[in-house]
């Protein structure tokens, strides 16, 4: 069989995974007969829709353990990440207010934490441990420095999307409710893959995709929890009154109901799944490991089932990913953060040195990945690592013979 007859493994579900055919079955009938105007109410087709919509609300609260009534529909966790930071800090008004945001946020948490930043507010960057996990100790001391109470937002992921490490996000909900702060919470890569309570974590607001747990492209939600206090988000864009003026613009009817199945569908496949894809992550770690040299970064305790991000000893990650394909997609970081030059800042967060950063690669598998699979990419990773390493020996003799012979021999 020619080698592009064989079937690519796809191992970067951390940055997309497939839509699910049974999500696609829900959402075909919204692109035929069956489209229409959620803000049309006053006939058939608009209130069709609307109850589409509605529906779909109701599906995505259950998972989340929130109220229909907190979800936002928008374009995806980046718009819910930006209109989250500024919609609340920018409500409250830059100038006099904190931003606590932990270092390894992802770039849709940085960014309008530093155009904030510009504008006034003061923004402290949280470290981590050599793990990934956030400091509690420096968060606490962070909170409970705040002698002109100024209005504080504290932003911390539930798992990374480099490393899959998870958060104390309880813990941090909790200190956020004692020292009176507002904490958002990006649950991008954990909805769907591990449960998700909102009132467990005690996040006031909570951005997810659905891209990310197989529905489609372009479409995800900001929940805003109606508690006292209450956090008013204020609209980024203007000109119509969907969402309750939160997000205006016409609903993206199909996404919704896609973003909904979605949301049933992992639900009722939260525990087997986690477990099966815990079981086929420890199976692939195994294998590599028989390699030498294997550094898992992040921590193994408190992960992601299905992520792992490695590093090869004398092997530089470019190298590998371009070893292995066509035969395997897989990531040398995140990708949000395409054309990066220079190591990933995560991992630069972690302490990693440099040779570790540039080796790290990420594996993400996922719902249809199997074990076959993760046997044939066991193999074809550690056949080019070995490969890699081979050449970087021979290399390494004629650069040093190079480096030392006399000048004109």
């Amino acid at each position: 069989m020619p080698p592009e007859a064989i079937a690519p493994i796809y191992l970067d579900h951390a940055a997309t995974t497939p839509l699910d055919p049974r999500v696609l079955e829900a959402m075909m009938p919204r692109f035929g007969a069956r489209f229409g105007n959620p803000g049309s109410r006053v006939y058939h087709r608009g209130l069709d829709a609307e109850a589409a919509v509605s529906a779909a609300r109701g599906q995505l609260a259950i998972l989340l353990g929130a109220r229909p009534v907190e979800i936002t529909f928008t374009s995806g966790a980046t718009e819910s990440n930006n209109l989250a930071l500024q919609g609340l800090v920018g409500g409250w008004g830059a100038v006099g207010s904190r931003l606590l945001v932990s270092a390894i946020e992802h770039p849709s948490v940085l960014a309008p934490a530093r155009q904030l930043e510009a504008r006034g507010a003061e923004l402290h960057l949280l470290p981590v441990d050599s793990s990934g996990r956030l400091c509690l100790r420096s968060l606490e001391r962070h909170l409970a420095d705040n002698p002109e109470g100024r209005r504080t937002l504290v932003a911390v992921m539930h798992a990374n999307n480099e490393l899959g490490t998870i958060q104390p996000v309880d813990a941090i909900g909790a200190l956020c409710r004692r020292h009176a702060a507002v904490f958002h919470c990006d649950a991008s890569q954990s909805v769907g893959k591990i449960p998700v309570d909102l009132g467990e974590i005690g996040a006031d607001l909570l951005s997810l995709s659905a891209h990310k747990l197989y529905g489609p492209m372009g479409v995800g939600a900001l929940v805003v929890r109606r508690r006292r206090p209450r956090w008013p988000v204020r609209p980024l864009v203007f000109g119509g009154g969907q969402e309750r003026g939160v997000r205006p613009g016409t609903l993206n009817l199909p996404g919704i109901v896609g973003l909904g199945a979605a949301a049933e569908l992992a639900r009722g496949d939260l525990e087997t799944e986690g477990a099966r894809l815990g079981r086929l992550t420890k199976t692939l770690l195994d294998r590599l490991r028989e390699l030498g040299g294997v550094h898992v970064n992040g921590s193994l305790a408190h992960r992601l089932p299905g992520l792992l991000n490695l590093s090869f000893d004398g092997v530089v990650a470019e190298r590998l990913q371009q070893a292995v394909a066509p035969r395997l997609e897989i990531s040398t970081g995140s990708a949000c953060a395409t054309g990066q030059i220079g190591p990933s800042y995560v991992l630069q967060a972690l302490g990693l040195p440099s040779h570790r950063a540039r080796g790290a690669i990420r594996l993400a598998i996922g719902r249809w990945t199997d074990e076959r699979q993760i046997d044939d990419a066991a193999s074809a990773l550690s056949a080019a690592v070995r490969q890699l390493r081979a050449t970087a020996r021979r290399a390494a003799p004629s650069a040093a013979g190079e480096a030392t012979s006399p000048a004109g021999s």
